[in-house]
């Protein structure tokens, strides 16, 4: 019907997992998405995720999430990857949906761990492998054990090595050394891209090959502009953009952090407030300290230097 273009996937650079925006009517409002992805591509990032955590995927359906990857691979006309974020509660229904996302056009997976149902390390491998087993597409393994339960371990990755689709780690252990560690036992084999936001320029700085962040759905070009910077060996002009957004960064890592983010995208002209239940917009003095940090950091943005060219 539609079929994956097929694309060798440079996991390397800014890859946004951005937010799904609806309307005071709970539906899809895809001209503010479009809004928001075309500043993604404007920024020069290098990939776009859907159906993350920020994506607001567990409350999507399943027809939500087709028209949201035909709207970006249209919008993107094959110049950065399309990437889904596959997160099932059975193995079935991860073969299903990396089936479907290729049917629509998606160039790539991102797969958490099973759902709900904490696999040990054997089923967790068993998992991933039919799953990569069942599509072309190229996965990047999302690791992160602090909010899913499950660590992909290295000796896992090892076992997983097996699979030659298996080509990325979104690394969010918050343990930066654990990109050095996979750089001794593989090399080159797997990519590297920091899953959190406030440890991505410690990343970059160690040889991780991207960032899959949060912020950059209300500020592209300035977590576009300290990948770059960092890249091209800039790190002082990398540190002191980095520094000035961190506050915004911590909001990423907070159970509220949709909210946080959409609220961002608000100041910056990129989104709205508009979550799904059972989220609910921010009240009281916690909305107040987050409009605070947004406030106060967009007071004292920087002036970006010429990082396209870099």
């Amino acid at each position: 019907m539609y079929k994956s273009k097929i694309m060798k996937i440079n996991w390397e650079g800014v890859m946004p997992a951005v937010t799904t925006k609806f309307k005071d009517n709970d539906t899809l409002d895809i001209n503010t998405f479009k809004k928001n992805i075309n500043a993604q591509l404007a920024a020069g990032v290098s990939g776009i995720i859907l159906g993350g955590t920020l994506g607001e995927a567990s409350t999507l359906t399943s027809e939500e999430k087709k028209t949201l990857i035909l709207t970006t691979v249209k919008l993107v006309k094959g110049k950065i990857p399309v990437i889904i974020n596959i997160a099932e509660q059975s193995t079935t229904n991860a073969i299903e949906a990396a089936k479907k996302a290729a049917e629509y056009g998606a160039n790539g997976l991102m797969m958490l761990p099973p759902m709900r149902y904490k696999a040990d390390a054997r089923e967790t491998v068993t998992y991933f492998k039919k799953v990569a087993n069942s599509t072309s597409l190229p996965i990047m393994i999302y690791n992160n054990p602090i909010d899913y339960g499950i660590e992909v371990t290295i000796d896992m990755f090892e076992e997983l090595s097996e699979c030659k689709n298996i080509e990325a780690v979104k690394e969010s252990t918050r343990d930066i050394s654990n990109v050095t560690r996979m750089r001794n036992r593989f090399g080159n084999r797997f990519a590297i891209l920091c899953g959190v936001d406030t440890l991505a320029l410690e990343s970059i700085l160690m040889g991780a090959n991207g960032w899959v962040a949060g912020l950059v759905c209300a500020f592209p070009a300035e977590t576009v502009a300290i990948y770059k910077l960092a890249k091209a060996g800039k790190i002082n002009e990398a540190q002191k953009i980095y520094s000035w957004f961190l506050p915004l960064l911590e909001l990423d890592i907070s159970t509220k952090l949709v909210q946080n983010i959409k609220l961002a995208e608000v100041a910056t002209g990129l989104g709205t407030e508009n979550v799904r239940e059972p989220r609910l917009r921010l009240i009281g003095e916690e909305r107040k300290r987050v409009l605070a940090i947004i406030k106060d950091s967009l007071k004292t943005r920087p002036t970006l230097p010429n990082y396209k060219n870099l």
